[in-house]
Parts: structure tokens; C-alpha cells; sequence
């Protein structure tokens, strides 16, 4: 297996250290949050190895973080979390990923499961016709590559301002559903032609829109405070980001960091870690972009957010306001951002670098939304298709541990090409229906390579991140409708 020479020292239950004396590449330890299970599993691809990689980073604060779901990905581990010094550190493309600002979003209603399961085929159908999916699917909004800088100056808030949401949508969105340091000058045409077309579209791969139903309630206060009243109650939960506008992003920009880096004779033990320093004009120029595609996100599940309450407004015909369709919480997965931490005892302004990591910000946080204030940051953690999701809150020990961060999903653990040799369409979507959950898609393949097994178990996901403190379990989900790509 890959990874298992690689000295882990237990610092606490499900807290374990990689030395930053096991490789001279390294400028400060790594730190694992994992059970005996979870790591194993992390030993069998390049988890450690890309943990240890991304602790060469310079100007990284405390540790290198890998989060209870993380698995292999390009240059920084998914769920990897690094903290980077506003002035000595670098920016890194890999730390943020392709699919800037992938996120994930939940919109309660006042429906039961009762009111939902006899109209569950036709409303499934009119959420699929109303939302496109799959690769390169386009939404039904069109623009200029010029005519989408607007989209990506203002975010969720210019989609709203055109018809497609409420005023509160934004106020109960991560940052505002807006990163207001946005410069889409530093956009790229190819980048600006990729999103054009893809406004309102979930994509593929594990995009979905998922009608879900609340099966266990842990928290009541909390839960009542995010209108989540009694078990049986749907919910929408969307996972999508910023499509090809944010990959072409990301793409162009590892390309400028490498240039930057022999420039600059910076040099890392894994091309994919392509960074540069925060001082440097280009590193500048690449956070304009992408604090650009991660507004283009935001914009987009906002869309969808609109496109969701048509559909039951259609299929119950009633007003989305009469059936409480209101957004919980907006949280993203991919991102930087300039943010104040304690560090060894000092304030420090630090980049926090989130690579399929979710914010998880306790009570008395300033960018905790007024009326969650109280209980911490809604933290929303998606299983994979026909296993549970959860809502949970921030804790505090999320700010000492992982820099204000929690685990994002179940983590990958079965590659696709593998699911797709386990499994057959037909099979696995009967034995979905069987446990009452209908699934649309756009193509047999991404069903198939996003069967319940090709993930780590979400359960065992949450229930080390509650019992470390850096977020607690409020509500327990299942789905009974899933719309993919």
C-alpha cells in the first residue's frame, strides 16, 4: 500500500502527526484527523504522501492538515487544509483544485415525505427538465464571454438582482455569495467563452440535486433555527460549482505559476503544488480570477436555487414562499481566502487554503449570519448517492485544530473505472428504487461511477468531526430523489 512507511505519531484519538523530521522537504509536520479505519484507507493512495508534499510550502503555518474524508487528489490531498502567511507564503492553484468554489447548498421546505413520495417520479422529472446536467451541458441564460463579467464581479447577487432568487438568498451564502476582490479582467477568453453558456447547470461526475428527508434530529435548537422542525421534513440539498469557467481558470493559472516558479527558482517536490508567492503580480493576478469563478459558483446554485423552486411551485402549485423554500446555508469546498487566525498565541492574516474542505466558523463568528449566530456556521456535509447527508455546526475547536475547517463529504474510495467494473446501471439504480430512492441522470456511466460504495462512509466521516469538535451533528439526512449529471 501506498504510504504505510510513512511514520504517523498519534497526537490525540484520531489526530496524528507526520514528523517534519521525516523529510527534509518539509517545514512543518502534517497533521491527520482520522480513525484507525479512515487512515487506513488514506494508506492506500497518495494521501500522506501529498500531506507531506504540501508541509514544503513556504511561509505555511502550524501544519499541513488532511481532514477526515481526504483522499488523493491533484498536488494538495481533497480535504487537505494550509494556512499560508499573508506576506512570506505562497498561493497555490492545487490548494484550491479545478472546480473553484464547488459548494454545496440546502433549501428547506414545509413538506413532509408523505406530501412528497406520490408526486416523487413527476417532480424529480420537472427538476431534471429545469436544470441541465451532465458534461458540457448548457443553462437556458446566455452571455457574451464579455457579457459574463458582471457574473463574476457580483455573484450570487447579480443573478439575484435580475429575477432569479430572494434578497435573503445572499445573506445566508458563504462571504455573501460574493467575494468582493474579484477581478474579471484577469479572466482569460477561453475561460469567459467555457462559462457563457453553463449558468444554472449541475455538471457531472458527484453533482447532483438531491430531495432529501430528515431522519435524525441531534440538535433541536439548532435545527429549529434553520427552520429544520420535525423528522420527515424535505429539504433540497445541490452540490455543483463553477463548471468549465472555473476549470479553464484553474488550468491557466497553473500554467503561470509554473513559469512564475522557475523564475523565481522556487522549487517543490511536486509539479502539481505549482505556486507562488502572495507578493508576486501574477499571484495577484490569479486570486482575481479566481475570487472571479468562485462568484460564477455562487451565481450558479443560485440559478439552480431558482429552477428548484419552479418545480415544486409546478408540481404543488403553490407559491415557493408558502412552501418555505428558503436557503439554509450556501458552503464552498474549493477556495482561498484572506482570513485572521490565531497562531502560536498572535493574530495572524493568513491565506487559508480549502481543497474539498468546508468553513466551519463557531458561535460569536462576525461571518456567521446574524440569525446563526448563536449556534455557529451551518456546516453541510454530503454523502455519496443513496447514502445519508448531514447539517451540522461549527465548533470552536475547529479554529485551534484546522484553521476554522471540517470535512466536505464522504471521500472517494473506490476509483471509477472500478465502480464501473463492480457495477451495472440497471442493477445499481434497482436496488435504489428498492430502498425508495428514484434517481434521473443524463448518463448511465456517471451513475454507475458514483455508486454508494465508491465513497467512504459519510457516518463514520461526521462522527469523527463531532467527536473532535470541529463541527456537531445537527441533522441527519436521506435522500428518497437524486438528479445527476
Amino acid at each position: 500500500m501506498i504510504g504505510v512507511s510513512i511514520p504517523l505519531e498519534r497526537v490525540e484519538e484520531s489526530i496524528w502527526e507526520i514528523p517534519k523530521s521525516y523529510s527534509p522537504v518539509m517545514k512543518v509536520p502534517a497533521r491527520i484527523f482520522a480513525d484507525e479505519l479512515l487512515l487506513k484507507k488514506m494508506k492506500e493512495d497518495r494521501t500522506l504522501l501529498q500531506a507531506v508534499n504540501v508541509a514544503s510550502l513556504p511561509g505555511l503555518h502550524k501544519y499541513s492538515i488532511a481532514l477526515p474524508d481526504a483522499h488523493e487528489g491533484y498536488g494538495f490531498p481533497i480535504g487537505g487544509v494550509a494556512a499560508e502567511d499573508s506576506e512570506s507564503g505562497v498561493i497555490s492553484p492545487g490548494g484550491v483544485g479545478y472546480d473553484i468554489n464547488c459548494g454545496v447548498r440546502l433549501i428547506r421546505t414545509n413538506l413532509t415525505v408523505s406530501d412528497v413520495r406520490p408526486v416523487l417520479g413527476e417532480l424529480l422529472e420537472e427538476l431534471y427538465r429545469g436544470i441541465p446536467s451532465g458534461v458540457g451541458s448548457e443553462g437556458k441564460l446566455h452571455f457574451t464571454p464579455e457579457g459574463l463579467d458582471p457574473v463574476a464581479q457580483d455573484g450570487a447577487h447579480w443573478v439575484v438582482s435580475k429575477g432569479y432568487g430572494w434578497e435573503e438568498d445572499t445573506e445566508h451564502a458563504e462571504e455573501g455569495g460574493r467575494l468582493d476582490w474579484a477581478d474579471p479582467s484577469k479572466l482569460t477568453q477561453t475561460a469567459r467563452k467555457r462559462g457563457s453558456n453553463q449558468l444554472g447547470t449541475l455538471g457531472s461526475g458527484n453533482h447532483f440535486a438531491e430531495v432529501e428527508v430528515a431522519d435524525q434530529i441531534f440538535d433541536e435548537a439548532a435545527a429549529k433555527a434553520m427552520g429544520i422542525t420535525q423528522k420527515g421534513q424535505v429539504l433540497v440539498l445541490v452540490h455543483t460549482g463553477s463548471r468549465g469557467f472555473g476549470h479553464q481558470t484553474c488550468s491557466d493559472y497553473l500554467r503561470v505559476m509554473e513559469d512564475l516558479m522557475r523564475r523565481v527558482n522556487l522549487v517543490l517536490p511536486d509539479r502539481e503544488l505549482a505556486a507562488g508567492p502572495v507578493t508576486a503580480k501574477e499571484t495577484e493576478n490569479y486570486l482575481g480570477a479566481m475570487a472571479s469563478a468562485a462568484n460564477f459558483a455562487w451565481a450558479n446554485r443560485q440559478v439552480i436555487t431558482h429552477r428548484i423552486r419552479q418545480a415544486f411551485s409546478k408540481v404543488f402549485k403553490q407559491d415557493p414562499e408558502k412552501l418555505d423554500m428558503h436557503l439554509v446555508y450556501d458552503v464552498c469546498h474549493n477556495i482561498v481566502k484572506r482570513e485572521e487566525h490565531d497562531v502560536n498565541g498572535h493574530r495572524r492574516v493568513v491565506y487559508v487554503h480549502r481543497k474539498g474542505a468546508t468553513r466551519s466558523f463557531p458561535p460569536g463568528s462576525q461571518q456567521v449570519p446574524d440569525d446563526y449566530r448563536n449556534i455557529g456556521q451551518p456546516v453541510l456535509i454530503p454523502g455519496s448517492m443513496g447514502t445519508a447527508s448531514w447539517v451540522l455546526k461549527g465548533g470552536q475547536r475547529s479554529m485551534q485544530l484546522t484553521f476554522g475547517s471540517a470535512a466536505h463529504g464522504a471521500g472517494r474510495f473506490m476509483s471509477r473505472s472500478a465502480a464501473r467494473r463492480k457495477h451495472e446501471y440497471n442493477e445499481l439504480v434497482g436496488g435504489l428504487r428498492g430502498r425508495g430512492i428514484l434517481v434521473r441522470a443524463s448518463s448511465r456511466d456517471t451513475v454507475v461511477e458514483e455508486s454508494p460504495d465508491a465513497y467512504k462512509d459519510v457516518d463514520k466521516v461526521v462522527e469523527v468531526t463531532h467527536n473532535l469538535g470541529l463541527a456537531f451533528k445537527v441533522v441527519r439526512m436521506v435522500p428518497i430523489g437524486v438528479v445527476k449529471g
